[in-house]
């Protein structure tokens, strides 16, 4: 009898068990987990509320609270929002920017086509917002069809962009100081743009549930791409699903910092004492290998950030968040201590007055992309 009980109690325990391993399981695999567990999934709010205190203390000690709008003059608030990205790129040099046409709000068809065909442009080519962020309405455009719908969809001001076919994305976070020739690289983030690979009996959406970067982007693709998640990829075939490569798009940010050197930064030199009035910021490239670009390859460049841009590198996972933020605190006192150049120089940062117009230009125009 007390035997029979005993088995009895080892099996409910058994079953209690396993039923709290089932439910922790289900946890660990979760969205929820995967988000709350991962810094680089947090919410903005809460990610940069440690920003917002760094940026406050180097406020106070610069006694002007957008003291970082004198670093990169040439650039509407120093690059920290609301600037067009057409500005920037045409202040570098050519060799180093994909062919791109800027298209106004409104503008005639034929005459959108006219200008790609001046440019030089052939299909595909990159869509995006002249003034956006994090990836917000960037598309691939194949064809004719699919931009003129891409212009249908979206009533602003855009640009249209040579895709560049090359194989290596990187981020660059480079600043010189005034009066400078020669500056430095901070930051290399290698990007690894969202990819699954087959096993010849798997549907994509199968290999995407498998992989948790890829399950966060499943209902992007249910509602965009459907027919891409029908389909099965050989086995050891890999599969690129989204060749923008921004962070909110699956793309695995990796800390390159490691390739960093002296002939590396020389290359970024030459293009950045090309570039008048712009001091720190990051470029977002693709190159053929971080060697060929070290010896003098070239890279391209799709975009270029101001102030706003954050080091790159610490969203990889592996980065520990104190380094994160210590990194971050790092690059700020570079954006402070540029600043105290650029004062001495007589260059003069934005006052409230003029920061609340850019702001509430920008709130406004934030709100009519997602209405």
């Amino acid at each position: 009898m007390t035997t029979e009980k005993t088995l009895e109690q080892t099996a409910a325990l058994d079953n209690t068990s396993g039923r709290a391993g089932g439910i922790w399981e289900n946890l660990r695999n979760s969205n929820l987990f995967l988000k709350l567990t991962n810094w680089e999934y947090w919410p903005m709010s809460v990610a940069n509320l440690p920003l917002v205190v760094i940026w406050a203390w180097f406020a106070m000690r610069a006694g002007r609270l957008f003291f970082f709008s004198a670093v990169n003059p040439a650039i509407e608030t120093g690059g920290m929002w609301g600037e067009s990205k057409f500005n920037i790129l045409k202040r570098i040099p050519n060799s180093h920017v994909p062919p791109t046409v800027f298209v106004k709000q409104g503008a005639d068809f034929q005459k959108v086509l006219e200008k790609m065909e001046d440019a030089g442009l052939t299909w595909p080519v990159i869509a995006k917002p002249d003034v956006g962020e994090r990836g917000l309405l960037v598309s691939k455009i194949k064809n004719e069809a699919e931009l003129q719908a891409y212009i249908s969809q979206n009533a602003i001001d855009f640009l249209i962009q040579k895709f560049v076919d090359l194989p290596l994305e990187l981020a660059v976070m480079h600043h010189r100081f005034p009066g400078r020739e020669q500056g430095k690289v901070t930051s290399i983030c290698i990007k690894e743009t969202l990819k699954v690979t087959g096993d010849g009996q798997s549907t994509v959406a199968d290999l995407m549930k498998k992989y948790p970067r890829a399950r966060l982007q499943l209902p992007r693709f249910e509602a965009t791409f459907p027919d891409v998640l029908t389909k099965i990829p050989a086995e050891g075939e890999t599969l690129e699903l989204e060749p923008i490569g921004n962070h909110c798009r699956g793309t695995m940010f990796l800390n390159g910092n490691h390739h960093i050197d002296e002939a590396l930064t020389a290359e970024f030199d030459k293009v950045a004492a090309k570039m008048d009035d712009i001091h720190y910021g990051r470029f977002d490239l693709k190159c053929r290998s971080i060697e060929d670009l070290r010896n003098g390859g070239g890279f391209m460049v799709m975009e270029y950030n101001g102030i706003g841009a954050e080091p790159a590198h610490i969203y990889d996972p592996s980065y520990p968040v104190f380094e994160k933020y210590r990194d971050i605190y790092r690059h700020w006192q570079v954006i402070y201590q540029i600043y105290k150049v650029q004062k001495r120089k007589g260059v003069k940062s934005m006052t409230i007055s003029e920061v609340a117009e850019r702001l509430k230009k920008y709130l406004a125009y934030k709100k009519s992309l997602t209405a």
